[in-house]
């Protein structure tokens, strides 16, 4: 969409006359700007080019957090498939002791908000991948179907998965119950908390962007958390005060669920994402 176009989409849906747009990093599924109006204020518009990238989906996830959660993130102005209109948020990816304890305690109050199945009430994304949510009453059949044997599949569908490791999670994921612990309840997780979708200011988290959300069991949010090191030893202890963990999280359940995000990476970028989930399969005897 040339610049022109996003000028004129934006002036018809807001009534408002853009005077500057410049690109933004980031993006998975079109590309981003930072939208700015004659007094001053600033939006953030991003932008897709295929009729299918399901932005409307991102607008939705969105939305649900700020109707269902004190989690802060950007309001939605406008979603559709193709153009997503957002509050601008002034923060920076970097964190020191206080934002890893803020993040601790706004993530162990969006875990504290629970429903009646594991998924959602629809299906979402994670990055420009779909992401089934059929409610499920079990967590372990949940995260085995709907995320291990699921994406598993997805990847190797595109090629980017060996046969032979889809057999060996295929096998592995029929013994999930020797490692895995069905939770009291479930927890809405945001479901893709890596560094960047992670906005801080003065100690202080000022966003969570780009979710993936749905109920799970919030040791999926922590083990996604520990694969990327997004947050560090400060985290987990202040989240441990607020929720302690079950014991054996570090040792075992954590290798398990980030297959999830590995298999994810599979998917998109293929290379020595394999080998890491080649990796967890032999440490589990598969």
């Amino acid at each position: 969409m040339t610049n022109e176009r996003l000028h004129s989409q934006i002036q018809d849906i807001l009534g408002q006359v853009p005077s500057r747009i410049t690109p933004l990093s980031g993006g998975m599924i079109g590309a981003v700007y930072r939208v700015w109006f004659e007094d001053g204020r600033s939006i953030v518009a991003k932008v897709a080019e295929q009729s299918a990238a399901y932005l409307d989906i991102e607008g939705y996830m969105l939305q649900y957090l700020a109707e269902q959660t004190q989690l802060p993130a950007p309001d939605v102005l406008h979603s559709s498939d193709t153009l997503l209109l957002m509050t601008f948020i002034e923060g920076r990816s970097a964190f020191n002791t206080a934002t890893e304890q803020h993040a601790a305690e706004l993530l162990a109050g969006l875990h504290n908000i629970t429903w009646d199945n594991f998924g959602l009430e629809r299906n979402t994304l994670i990055g420009p991948l779909h992401q089934p949510n059929p409610p499920t009453k079990s967590w372990i059949e949940f995260f085995r179907e709907q995320r291990l044997l699921y994406m598993s599949k997805v990847a190797l569908d595109a090629g980017r998965l060996p046969k032979n490791i889809h057999a060996r999670i295929e096998k592995f994921a029929t013994q999930l119950e020797q490692w895995l612990i069905e939770p009291e309840q479930p927890s809405l997780i945001h479901g893709d908390i890596w560094t960047t979708n992670v906005l801080a200011s003065n100690g202080r988290i000022t966003a969570f962007i780009d979710p993936a959300i749905y109920y799970a069991h919030n040791e999926m949010e922590l083990a996604y958390i520990n694969l990327f090191n997004t947050f560090g030893e400060t985290f987990f202890k202040r989240y441990h005060d607020l929720r302690p963990l079950e014991p054996g999280f570090f040792e075992e359940r954590t290798h398990i669920y980030t297959l999830y995000p590995l298999l994810v990476h599979v998917r998109i970028f293929g290379g020595g994402y394999v080998n890491s989930v080649d990796g967890i399969l032999r440490r589990f005897g598969y």
